[in-house]
């Protein structure tokens, strides 16, 4: 009777992990099969999204929010962001679609993917609890300028965390600003053939990276989250 009661324990939990890696599995077979494997590439912006009005500001949304929901870099839907709709509507767009995207993956977690993101990233679910603990937005916000990290790892964890949803979910919107802005702006550069405001894109990404760190450093009261980011002289 113990044994069956176990059983009968963990049979959701797999039946939770199997459906959470078909399903990723099964939109990615979708995406193919529609023909959207090209999304965000410039042909498809052309095609689908600059100069398409309000349907161009929907499709722009729904598409990034899925692609940095599956993984992909929320830096390449701001880049196209600035070459479809300008630097300032770039990066408002970009930025908003990679939060319905971390919102998504977020959910997807939570409902889903509990018992599976939890044994896959068990250390890192764990520094991220201690580093929010305390002071949840500002160090979402800060896990966000990091120039380091993945951005769908990182919403999986917090679905599955202690992290309030607000302070989340509003601190990776203010942290997503920075690098959609210096992507937008390339992005857009590459709209009006500026060399030089890709070189200035190209700046303020190393300035905002640099800074980043140095926050990281400064703010992390103790705790680490972004292992790759410590040195030898940091104290134990």
């Amino acid at each position: 009777m113990a044994g069956e009661s176990q059983h009968k324990f963990h049979l959701p939990v797999w039946l939770r992990g199997i459906f959470l890696i078909l399903s990723l599995i099964g939109l990615g077979l979708l995406l193919r099969s529609l023909g959207l494997e090209h999304l965000f590439q410039r042909e498809w912006i052309d095609t689908n999204v600059r100069g398409h009005g309000l349907r161009g500001y929907g499709v722009f949304l729904a598409a990034g929010a899925l692609i940095t929901a599956l993984g992909l870099p929320r830096q390449l839907v701001a880049f196209f962001g600035g070459y479809a709709f300008g630097v300032l509507q770039g990066t408002f767009l970009g930025a908003l679609a990679s939060l319905i995207g971390c919102v998504l993956s977020f959910y997807y977690a939570r409902l889903f993917g509990r018992s599976l993101v939890r044994r896959l990233f068990p250390d890192r679910l764990q520094r991220f609890d201690d580093f929010i603990r305390d002071h949840p937005f500002n160090m979402t916000l800060l896990v966000r300028l990091l120039p380091v990290g993945n951005n769908l790892v990182t919403n999986l964890i917090a679905g599955v965390s202690h992290i309030p949803k607000l302070a989340f979910f509003s601190g990776s919107f203010a942290g997503y600003l920075p690098q959609t802005l210096i992507f937008a702006l390339a992005g857009s550069g590459l709209t009006i053939g500026s060399h030089g405001q890709l070189a200035l894109s190209v700046l303020l990404f190393i300035i905002s990276g640099v800074m980043g760190v140095r926050l990281y450093r400064h703010m992390r009261h103790g705790h680490s989250y972004a292992r790759e980011l410590e040195t030898s002289s940091d104290p134990e």
